[in-house]
């Protein structure tokens, strides 16, 4: 698992050198998410590009190193009992009339906890759309309720695969409801907008990333 987090680690910070290439917008995404998402289920030729793209290659690891270390770190972040509440659930969807390789959906389950359901995109796209959109909402407390917008799918749609992962948990040092104040944020580089703002005096760990030329500040 430590190989794959470190893979993970490198491929994230790639992955937000490209996604952060326009430095007008604020940027915010999963980088568990995307990888997991892509290395579900991929075998052969696939599997050994999926490989390289999420640098475990580097960390000599092979495919079924990949699945096997999504595996436990699905079983560790799903994990009962602990303080806080993170769960992360992944599910395929995949049109009724396509015969999917076996082997591909008992991969999936077994490494990613990934069930197939099949839905008629074909003949009922919207309906699908949104059953998907119900899933995702069930599963992230009602937090992300749309997350295939209108048109997203359509009647040539033959696979989708969903990722979704929900955080709850106390801060170990409380912020003061008192001290949270109107502050303006940024949007864009031109756009700001006034939003209620959390405020702590203290003293914190922070860091630098060179790569990404990022100061990491730490909240606990």
């Amino acid at each position: 698992m430590d190989t794959l987090s470190k893979a993970n680690d490198t491929f994230a910070i790639n992955l937000l050198k490209k996604l952060g290439e326009d430095k007008s917008k604020n940027m915010f995404f999963s980088p568990f998410s995307i990888s997991s998402a892509l290395a579900m289920g991929a075998g052969g030729d696939t599997a050994a590009q999926i490989v390289q793209a999420l640098y475990f290659s580097k960390s000599g690891g092979g495919s079924e190193d990949v699945h096997q270390g999504f595996q436990t770190l699905l079983a560790e972040v799903n994990r009962a009992g602990t303080q806080y509440l993170l769960r992360t659930a992944n599910r395929l969807f995949g049109e009724k009339s396509f015969d999917f390789n076996l082997s591909f959906k008992d991969s999936c389950l077994k490494f990613y906890q990934a069930e197939m359901e099949e839905l008629d995109f074909f003949k009922a796209a919207e309906e699908a759309r949104k059953h998907i959109n119900t899933w995702v909402a069930n599963k992230t407390e009602g937090k992300i309720t749309e997350l295939l917008p209108p048109n997203s799918v359509n009647q040539s749609t033959p696979l989708v695969l969903v990722n979704a992962i929900y955080f709850q948990g106390n801060w170990d040092s409380q912020f003061s409801k008192h001290q949270t104040q109107e502050r303006p944020f940024k949007v864009s580089k031109n756009e700001q907008k006034p939003v209620q703002m959390m405020f702590k005096k203290s003293t914190f760990y922070m860091t630098y990333v060179g790569e990404i030329f990022t100061k990491i500040l730490v909240l606990l």
